[in-house]
């Protein structure tokens, strides 16, 4: 935990923020996996980490603008809980170290929201995504639980996106930490990669230097070398000769901060005249994304100069035709980079996104696009110093999607689809890092950058 006067902070500033009603913040409680008693590793749910602090389940808090109150419910242990478990905290102590000295029993919850409902006081609450918390919602509140997502509080949502989407400097601190696991983890699967492994063995390492340095991995481990599966959480194959594994992954920290890499190295340690091609015109556009990220520019700005990048360089393998900036203008590139650039990373791998994508990477100035690739773009709105963003282009051969576009004549002007039959069992490449925005640019998030040449690449998968 941070110190508990940072807590208060950030409780004092979101009441600011919202003058009228109460603010209730459900924690979230433990899942089952197979059977009541075996749950999945214990997730706090990230906004309520960020106000209290607390990574246990059962918690609830409630936030009074008006009087200034500040309840923290919970339960404290019984004797069964102490054999089991061990002696714990009370609920009084666990408010005492982040500055609360109201707290009350959980069941005391529903009497204090009843009590604020026949006052006629707003009840201010965040969409919830887990089923557990739809019920309490729907048993304390008497809402529909299909209704939930639509009566949560825009007001308190545009208030937390805006106090967690700038970083404080604790906050960077425990981002370069899980950066630096991050980096443990890519670059020990560089190293042990070797032709005739199974992907799983090299997940199976790389998931376990997370748990082992921090509290796990930030998402489920993308490795495959199907790297034209965006999301491909598959890891049975072999690795085998001329082919390309792309790895994403990354750690989540004992403070539960993120951060989330890419790269996409040969499963022979030896990349192909082909794939180096590619893969220069990916690390192309990284570097000049992290080149050109400044506040007073949009992530939509740096996306679009990205695939500017991407498209000049297919152009010159004859594999796209035409002007560049046409051919962005009118989505072409897609064809290879149907994703967006980046997204903002914190205490989630993709920050607030539960809060909904709409408030967190756009606002009433700068709205989503409904074009194909560019509506995959999660962060589109004003840079401000403060914001931690992953960079990561990619470009990805999918015949099903080249068959597509070719059959309905899409983009035909600005795509050579003659010319991409030579790529379609070459599969993907994308390369990411982590950066946080400078009062003049940006940095990169970690102690060092992982090998990101082709050079480079085969140097650490050789010595």
């Amino acid at each position: 935990m941070f110190a508990k006067e940072i807590y208060m902070s950030r409780r004092e500033r979101l009441m600011k923020k919202i003058d009228n009603g109460l603010i209730l913040l459900l924690g979230n409680s433990e899942a089952s996996s197979n059977y009541p008693a075996n749950t999945y590793k214990f997730r706090q749910d990230s906004s309520f980490l960020y106000f209290f602090g607390l990574n246990e389940p059962d918690l609830a808090a409630v936030l009074d603008p008006q009087s200034g109150d500040q309840i923290l419910f919970g339960n404290n242990v019984d004797m069964d809980d102490i054999i089991w478990m061990g002696p714990q905290p009370t609920i009084a102590e666990k408010g005492a170290q982040i500055g609360i000295t109201h707290t009350e029993p959980f069941a005391a919850l529903a009497d204090c929201l009843k009590r604020a409902q026949e006052q006629g006081r707003k009840i201010h609450f965040l969409p919830p995504y887990r089923n557990h918390n739809k019920i309490l919602l729907h048993t304390m509140l008497g809402l529909p639980v299909a209704s939930l997502k639509e009566q949560a509080s825009v007001e308190l949502i545009k208030a937390i996106v805006d106090l967690r989407i700038v970083k404080e400097q604790c906050e960077l601190e425990e981002i370069h930490k899980a950066c630096d696991i991050g980096y443990a983890m890519h670059f020990t699967a560089m190293k042990l990669a070797k032709l005739g492994m199974v992907e799983q063995e090299l997940a199976g390492v790389m998931e376990g230097i997370a748990h082992s340095q921090g509290a796990m991995t930030s998402f489920p481990t993308i490795l495959s070398q199907n790297g034209e599966t965006l999301h491909n959480h598959s890891h049975h194959q072999i690795l085998t000769e001329g082919r390309l594994i792309v790895i994403d992954a990354g750690a989540e920290n004992n403070m539960n901060y993120c951060s989330d890499f890419t790269r996409t190295i040969p499963s022979s340690g030896k990349f192909t005249q082909q794939q180096k091609e590619i893969y220069n015109i990916v690390a192309a556009a990284n570097n000049l994304a992290q080149g050109m990220a400044r506040p007073g520019l949009t992530y939509k700005d740096v996306h679009l100069a990205s695939c500017k990048v991407l498209a000049k360089g297919l152009k010159e393998l004859g594999l796209m035709k035409g002007d560049v900036d046409e051919a962005v203008a009118a989505g072409a590139h897609a064809l290879f980079m149907p994703h967006g650039l980046g997204h903002n990373m914190g205490l989630d791998v993709h920050d607030m996104e539960d809060l909904g994508q709409i408030y967190v990477g756009y606002d009433d100035t700068y709205r989503p696009s409904t074009q194909f690739g560019l509506a995959s773009l999660r962060m589109g709105k004003m840079l401000h110093a403060g914001h931690v963003l992953t960079v990561e282009p990619g470009c990805y051969f999918i015949p099903a999607l080249i068959d597509q576009w070719k059959a309905e004549g899409t983009n035909k002007d600005f795509i050579n689809f003659d010319a991409l039959d030579a790529y379609r069992t070459f599969g993907g490449i994308r390369l990411e890092d982590d950066i946080v925005i400078t009062e003049t640019g940006c940095r990169m998030l970690g102690s060092k950058r992982l090998p990101i040449t082709p050079e480079d690449v085969e140097k650490e998968m050789q010595g």
